[in-house]
């Protein structure tokens, strides 16, 4: 098995890779947009964990790796996989009811209530005074984009509060990743956990939220299985495996490329309003999130 090594630095292919990496992200929201006309979103999201399981098992074994899947884990792996759970069923009914360009910015407000997280239950994470202008520049772009709207109904400012909820169930799991004993055991089991365990769990809560299927055609069949093989293995494994290898500051910094690409895209595919207020808000949080990740 090979040794991964370290760079201190982000070097040509580790650029290629996370700008790759970003992109798909913002695409897979573009897709989820899409799939939800046909498949109700809780439904969808819990059948692409269930399609998963057998797709990161497979990666593992194809790869040679130990699926390190301990008994001592079992506590950790159930708390992950529910935060997992409640951090998609938002997404995906946020991307339901407001647009992709509002959704991925309040999504990735994540780093805001990780770093939160941290400070109070991660050593040597506290919030530095540099931290802290990053917290308020990317709280005030989130709550911006929250409030900046114009006659976008109640549905949309549901769906904003479930992009909220989102970002809130992505720091848990990344919290929860560097908390428990899920900590040494890898990322392919910490991914595995959490398929594993939302995808039971968003299938029982589907019915909760209305007709399974909608307008069902052969596309989103198609979609759906990109997103389980695609997404969640290609696109969180690349993800995990940038982490591994190139400075954590410099990889979580680009994360605010997502919603810049996520709000391109929204306009140019489903007609999206670009607008300021919006534009305003997104760069906000991206600041907050370079200063929230900058070495010091």
């Amino acid at each position: 098995m090979a040794v991964t090594i370290r760079k201190d630095r982000l070097d040509g292919l580790g650029l290629a890779a996370l700008l790759g990496v970003q992109l798909l992200f913002a695409f897979n929201q573009a897709i989820v947009k899409i799939v939800n006309t046909g498949i109700q979103p809780v439904f969808f999201a819990g059948l692409r964990s269930i399609l998963a399981v057998g797709c990161v098992w497979g990666w593992i074994y194809w790869r040679g790796l130990s699926p390190n899947i301990r008994k001592q884990d079992l506590g950790a792996g159930i708390a992950i996989g529910v935060v997992f759970s409640i951090e998609f069923l938002c997404l995906f009914m946020a991307l339901d009811l407001t647009s992709i360009g509002r959704a991925s910015v309040i999504f990735y407000s994540m780093p805001i209530w990780l770093t939160v997280l941290a400070h109070f239950g991660l050593p040597n994470e506290k919030i530095t005074q540099t931290k802290a202008v990053g917290l308020l520049l990317a709280f005030a772009g989130t709550a911006w984009a929250i409030l900046s709207r114009s006659g976008s109904g109640q549905a949309a400012f549901a769906g904003d509060l479930y992009a909220l909820g989102g970002a809130l169930g992505w720091a848990g799991t990344a919290f929860l990743a560097r908390k428990t004993t899920l900590r040494v055991a890898g990322p392919e089991a910490q991914l595995f956990w959490m398929v594993l365990v939302s995808g039971p769990l968003l299938l029982l809560a589907a019915p909760l939220f209305g007709p399974l299927l909608r307008d069902i055609q052969t596309v989103h069949w198609f979609w759906l299985i990109f997103q389980a093989v695609v997404v969640v293995v290609g696109g969180f494994i690349s993800w995990l495996w940038l982490l591994s290898v190139y400075p954590t500051s410099t990889v979580a910094s680009f994360s605010f490329l997502t919603p810049i690409f996520a709000i391109t895209l929204g306009h140019f595919v489903f007609g999206e309003v670009l607008s300021l207020q919006l534009l305003f808000a997104a760069a906000l949080v991206g600041l907050g999130i370079i200063l929230i990740n900058r070495v010091r």
